[in-house]
């Protein structure tokens, strides 16, 4: 299909799609591939002539939409969860003109019900819109029921999808139904500047680039963990300062169980404050209107939080596109793992084929046995295989879960190292990166991974922590102190130990904590038995060229001991005098004594 070119006005906002679509509407069996956010698709569809269905991924553009002064004529009916049948039977009986029925891949099953009870074919009623198009393959895996209205929207008459950043549909429905896609092309340089920060450490370079931002604007940070966000919020200190926007079931938590309040399931400005959380809830379709441009953040965390990840050529994108009036800046920082796949598309596709391979070689030695052991053995073959994962519940291919595991894989390999991050943000039209700053420590994310690994045994987390000790070396910054402190919580007493006795003595007596702890306690007892203090209370009890009766001598010692808190290895006798000073046996008036020669100390 040939272009629409878009192009800005002279205070710089763009087009809206309404004035520049044949009749304001959107043609039918296209994907409209829009290529910046925010020039109106939905809205073009919401005020075209015509009955619509208008499916969004998430609530947060629903209601932003439903409540914008812009649409307060329009017939506009949301569905959401806590929306029902009988409340959009009502509506539609209300007002048949032009409804535009907004609604989640989850609600579409109400309106379909609603239809059937009003005997009106919805198929050839309304114009069916899938919004943000590319949210149906990359949340497939999580969230299966995003998919639902997937099967009927082949059967509209009249359909599209639409999106900034579309990704490759491979249902071969598309094709039979002769899709085409429709390209809006910027007439201006859309190029946004960005700031990439690998790191080894993801929060220390957060807060150093908090630092370097200051408080001139709003901070807007997306981290797809609601866990990640609140123990940077606590680790840094900005509970006063900050606000979370997250899922109901991420309120509840954040409030409930992490007594935080300033958390809430839909935006409005006047909730935000210095610095905002973001989840993936937030990251498309909402129109987030705001007098100032914020700082924008990413957050990408691979080692505990993999869904983190941010594809540049579709996340990024959308997340900055929110900010209808534009950003200040842009950052991105991440740390990387080598671990982490980096097959190429190719290569994902024939592990897909073979896997299918596989699954039906399966199928037909299960179809083929008649032994019922042989059967059973091949049945449990035949379901382990990963093919089972793209298959619908009818046992059909999920396209789209092949889509998403293509998509994913793809995304997991910028993460492997810092070469595929940067090489794949240069790669980005949507992003200018001239340049970036790599943040790097001694210890960072992969090491704190490696400690708090439930898979270690006791004696190789020892080792681990020790290891982690020995290149920390001495603590000179902030942070260095932090991550001490860090290890210390992790483990108070091998802490302890490094610091008083040394790597080498641990590695001696071959991380056996019975035998460290017995050490730790002689070299507790020879520092306070040939302390001062100790040394000084012995010399001030016992005098040179005096007697005393062996009855006094066990009972001063004993009370030196314990007045000092120095632990006892072995019985308290009279006999222990001769550890401090030369003696010899004598006897007042016919007692048994002890007369003090010199000190040996």
């Amino acid at each position: 299909m040939n272009p629409i070119y878009i192009n800005k006005d002279e205070n710089g906002r763009l087009q809206y799609l309404s004035t520049l679509l044949p009749d304001g509407k959107i043609p039918s069996n296209v994907i409209l591939r829009k290529t910046v956010p925010g020039c109106g698709a939905t809205y073009a569809e919401i005020k075209a002539n015509r009955p619509s269905i208008i499916v969004e991924p998430n609530v947060p553009p629903i209601i932003g939409k439903a409540n914008d002064p812009k649409h307060k004529d329009d017939n506009i009916i949301p569905v959401y969860e806590g929306i029902y049948t009988e409340d959009i039977l009502r509506k539609l009986n209300a007002n048949m003109h032009n409804p535009k029925i907004l609604t989640t891949p989850e609600g579409f099953p109400k309106i379909k019900d609603a239809f059937e009870q009003l005997d009106i074919c919805m198929y050839s009623f309304a114009f069916l819109l899938m919004d943000e198009c590319h949210q149906y393959i990359k949340d497939v895996d999580f969230r299966p029921d995003i998919i639902l209205p997937m099967e009927d929207f082949f059967r509209f008459d009249e359909k599209a999808l639409v999106s900034a950043t579309p990704l490759q549909f491979s249902d071969p429905r598309f094709e039979e139904q002769d899709f085409k896609v429709l390209d809006i092309i910027p007439n201006f340089d859309y190029q946004q500047r960005i700031e990439l920060y690998p790191t080894n450490n993801v929060l220390e370079t957060l807060k150093r680039v908090f630092d370097k931002l200051g408080n001139t604007s709003k901070i807007c940070v997306f981290a797809n963990s609601t866990d990640m966000t609140y123990s940077i919020i606590n680790q840094l200190n900005l509970k006063e300062l900050s606000a979370v926007f997250c899922s109901k079931k991420s309120v509840d938590k954040l409030k409930s169980e992490y007594k935080f309040k300033q958390t809430f399931e839909n935006w409005s400005y006047d909730q935000m404050q210095q610095y905002n959380f973001f989840t993936s809830r937030f990251q498309v379709a909402l129109d987030m209107i705001m007098e100032e441009k914020p700082h924008v953040i990413l957050l990408t965390e691979v080692y505990f939080a993999e869904y983190t990840m941010f594809d540049p050529y579709t996340d990024v994108i959308q997340a900055v596109g929110r900010f209808r009036n534009g950003v200040t800046s842009i950052s991105h920082i991440a740390n990387t793992n080598t671990h982490l796949p980096t097959r190429t598309l190719k290569e994902t596709k024939e592990y897909i084929h073979e896997c299918e391979a596989i699954y039906d070689t399966l199928y037909t030695f299960y179809d083929k046995a008649t032994a019922s052991a042989a059967k059973q053995a091949f049945y449990a073959a035949w379901k382990s295989v990963p093919f089972n994962n793209w298959l619908t519940k009818d046992g059909f291919r999920n396209y789209f879960a092949m889509d998403n595991y293509l998509h994913d894989e793809t995304v997991k390999s910028y993460y492997h190292d810092i070469d595929h991050f940067l090489v794949a943000y240069a790669n980005c039209p949507a992003f200018d990166q001239r340049e970036h700053r790599g943040y790097f420590f001694k210890l960072g994310d992969y090491e704190r991974l490696k400690r708090q690994s439930s898979s270690l045994s006791v004696k190789d987390k020892l080792k681990e922590i020790v290891r982690q000790l020995d290149l920390l070396g001495e603590c000179k910054t902030e942070s260095e102190l932090q991550y001490k402190d860090d290890l210390r919580k992790a483990d108070t007493f091998i802490v302890e130990v490094y610091d008083t006795l040394g790597k080498g003595v641990i590695e001696a007596l071959n991380y056996n904590k019975t035998r460290i702890r017995e050490a730790i306690i002689l070299k507790k007892y020879e520092q306070k038995t040939r302390g001062t203090e100790f040394m000084e209370l012995i010399k001030n009890s016992f005098q040179v060229g005096q007697k005393y009766p062996l009855k006094y001598v066990k009972t001063e010692i004993k009370r030196i001991y314990k007045l000092l808190d120095v632990p006892v290895l072995k019985t308290i006798t009279s006999d222990t005098i001769s550890e401090f000073f030369y003696t010899s046996s004598t006897t007042i008036q016919k007692s048994k004594a002890v007369y003090i020669i010199a000190p040996k100390i």
